[in-house]
């Protein structure tokens, strides 16, 4: 049910989009290089005829900060929409990318690739990411069934997840040695580090299409929160719907973490942060979560360079040390809301 919203819609999204090319920003100037705002600017000029800038700036901030900045921008616009989407479509406030076995499986691809050695073989950690995700979709859609609702769909899921997870610690458990299972460890924990612009060639078309499929969902989301028999009564089509949700989640948060490992909560956090300031439409929410995800990510890289001192935090552990307190206490919220 729709409620008064706290801004009016237009300026939530133009604050939102603000917050989220601060970050970017932020992401571009902030690292072990002095490189400041004035490189930054003289980069930009140099894009242009008649321009100058300094080669070693360009070098790293073309290089190195570019891709990292556009990956946690997209990577935190994906994780954040595909959360929104499922929790609407669910009706399920502690939905995330997670539930449907996507992130864990997509960690599953990329952690066989470590278990035989493949990993020095170009683009072969994100592509068997991307394959484990599209894996985990196939798999989740004859689990469920067809014309299931979305009960089954957790549960599915919820199974898929458990596997993929079991095989993950397996491997881990008969890693081939020491090196090998302190990769896996470390690429399960999350980073942008060492991004190139090619990961972001590769991981960004199939965001970029998941993100289309999930924002096509704002008018079915929005009759869902009537109840399934009255968003049929209106002429939607449920089972198009779904197929929309995980396909899209697959395609968006498959490739995220095919490229940056396992990156948790900010599907989870930045939907509940938002639902009071768009009046509780989940249709609304999709564009607003979308942004706010980008920025709390980008934001969250920033902080594994600032927060570590002489060693570069994981972007997983530092999206955990923000996720994990809001997840206890809304578990809390909802329980004294049953009781």
């Amino acid at each position: 049910m729709s409620r008064p919203a706290l801004l009016p819609y237009g300026l939530l999204l133009a604050l939102l989009a603000l917050a989220a090319a601060a970050a970017g920003i932020a992401s571009l100037l902030v690292g072990p290089s002095s490189v400041g705002m004035a490189d930054l600017l003289a980069w930009l000029r140099g894009a242009w005829p008649g321009g100058t800038d300094d080669p070693a700036a360009r070098l790293i901030l073309a290089e190195v900060r570019l891709p990292r900045a556009i990956l946690g921008l997209a990577i935190g616009a994906i994780l954040g929409l595909s959360g929104a989407a499922l929790q609407g479509f669910l009706r399920n406030p502690l939905a995330e990318p997670g539930l449907i076995g996507v992130s864990a499986s997509a960690a599953l691809g990329a952690v066989l690739v470590f278990y035989f050695g493949l990993a020095g073989l170009a683009f072969a950690v994100p592509l068997a990411g991307m394959a484990g995700a599209i894996c985990a979709v196939v798999l989740v859609q004859l689990l469920a069934g067809r014309e299931s609702g979305s009960m089954a769909l957790i549960l599915a899921g919820i199974a898929v997840t458990s596997f993929a997870g079991a095989m993950t610690s397996l491997a881990l458990s008969l890693a081939p040695s020491p090196f090998a299972a302190f990769e896996i460890v470390f690429w399960l924990l999350g980073s942008l580090a060492d991004r190139s612009m090619s990961h972001v060639t590769l991981a960004l078309p199939f965001m970029v299409a998941g993100a289309v499929m999930l924002l096509a969902l704002g008018r079915s989301l929005d009759g869902l929160s009537l109840g399934e028999d009255a968003a049929r009564s209106l002429g939607i089509n449920l089972r198009l719907s779904r197929n929309l949700l995980v396909v899209g989640t697959a395609l968006g948060v498959g490739a995220a973490t095919s490229v940056a490992g396992v990156i948790g909560f900010v599907g989870l956090v930045v939907p509940h942060l938002l639902r009071p300031l768009v009046g509780g439409l989940p249709g609304r929410l999709l564009p607003a979560s979308a942004l706010g995800g980008a920025a709390l990510t980008a934001l969250a890289d920033v902080a594994t360079r600032v927060l570590g001192g002489g060693s570069e935090l994981k972007l997983g552990v530092v999206t955990a040390l923000v996720g994990a307190p809001f997840f206890f206490a809304l578990v809390l919220r909802e329980r004294r809301r049953l009781v």
